[in-house]
């Protein structure tokens, strides 16, 4: 059975692929079916991370489609061109029996290719509101899998046509991510914190946030004063910046004290054991990340991000908080006194803490990779 991913460069794009690829791995074993995974589009620094998970890479050119003037359309466009004949190229050779897009920069080539072949192409829209590719794709998709209600609405909206294509069922997340986490206060010994104080997860994405690490250092005395204990993911880019900063602001505290706020540039394969340290989590608010949290039913901070396309951010989070299970501050409201106001507030109520890990773990939907990993294989069978 060959399958063929494709999607963009970054970990909302990434992960969803590989929790889908372990169902599909899962079912290949248990109906004894030799599985060829591949994946066309540029995955930038995930590559390894894909191969590690047996999809075999093949690189297309990555090319932007904006919406709005820009100089860099001028070499985009062009670009664009040749990554539909670099697609078309890799797909006639490989001819997959069905395409799972995740959308976003290079995704679309391959759903022309896959289109002209008459190859089944299964999408999946992250986000409230669907990027320009996945808008793109939705014409040519055989299925459209979405993680949010308002996505199922923006399709319709766009064309009616699609409403039985349509199946909300949430973000795929990684099973192993999931399962065998470690009891709340056994993952905060693992970091070195005292597992009778409360953490804060500060997790501005896959890549960072540079204005959550800003604001969140500049918070870092405070919150050690609050007796609260951080963990914070600055980015790959940004920890160098982030670590020479924080030493500056902890240098008159105690090693004790200083120990209290960790950074880290980035979790892999701990990122589970730092989900189940955290009693609440500070987060951007892509689509990934907000099931990711969910599925671990922890209460939330989000934070988006202002200038998202469509400001897709702004309406995830909205969305996700009309549940009961986070708490949006847009970036104009940030402020320190309300931020530690909020966190406080949280911790400090059972009740209003007990209500929001409810209200997530209900948001949650563990079952969304299986769930596309099965309607794959269906229409992976017909063809």
């Amino acid at each position: 059975m060959r399958i063929l991913f494709a999607g963009g460069g970054t970990g909302g794009h990434i992960y969803p692929i590989l929790a889908v690829t372990e169902e599909l791995q899962k079912a290949a074993i248990n109906g004894k079916t030799n599985l060829d995974l591949r994946y066309f589009s540029d995955p930038e620094r995930y590559n390894f991370l894909l191969a590690s998970n047996g999809i075999l890479v093949s690189k297309i050119f990555s090319a932007k489609l904006r919406r709005y003037f820009d100089i860099r359309n001028l070499f985009d466009i062009p670009l664009f061109f040749i990554s539909v004949i670099q697609a078309f190229w890799k797909v006639f050779w490989f001819m997959p029996n069905v395409l799972f897009s995740k959308g976003g920069p290079g995704s679309l080539p391959v759903i022309l290719a896959c289109w002209f072949y008459r190859v089944p192409i299964i999408i999946h829209e992250s986000d409230s509101i669907p990027g320009l590719a996945n808008l793109m794709a939705s014409r040519f998709a055989d299925r459209i899998a979405v993680s949010f209600n308002s996505a199922t609405e923006f399709f319709i909206a766009k064309n009616a046509g699609l409403s039985d294509k349509i199946a909300l069922t949430g973000n795929p997340i990684r099973k192993s991510l999931i399962d065998g986490a470690l009891e709340k206060e056994a993952a905060k010994q693992i970091f070195g914190f005292n597992p009778q104080k409360p953490v804060i997860l500060i997790i501005g994405g896959s890549q960072g946030s540079a204005k959550i690490n800003d604001f969140a250092l500049n918070a870092a005395q405070e919150l050690i004063k609050a007796d609260i204990q951080v963990l914070h993911q600055t980015g790959v880019n940004n920890f160098e910046d982030a670590k020479n900063e924080l030493k500056i602001i902890l240098e008159n505290y105690t090693e004790k004290e200083a120990a209290c706020y960790k950074i880290l540039p980035y979790f892999e394969k701990d990122l589970k054991d730092a989900y189940a340290a955290a009693d609440v989590i500070v987060s951007r608010a892509g689509g990934g990340s907000i099931f990711e949290i969910a599925a671990f039913g922890k209460p939330t901070i989000l934070i988006p991000l202002p200038k998202s396309a469509q400001n897709h951010q702004i309406q995830n989070a909205y969305e996700y908080a009309d549940s009961g299970a986070a708490v949006v501050i847009e970036e104009a409201n940030l402020m320190s006194n309300i931020f530690i106001s909020q966190i406080k507030k949280i911790i400090s109520e059972p009740e209003k803490y007990k209500t929001m890990s409810e209200a997530a773990k209900n948001f949650s939907k563990p079952e969304a990779a299986k769930i596309i990993s099965e309607e794959i294989i269906k229409l992976a069978e017909i063809n």
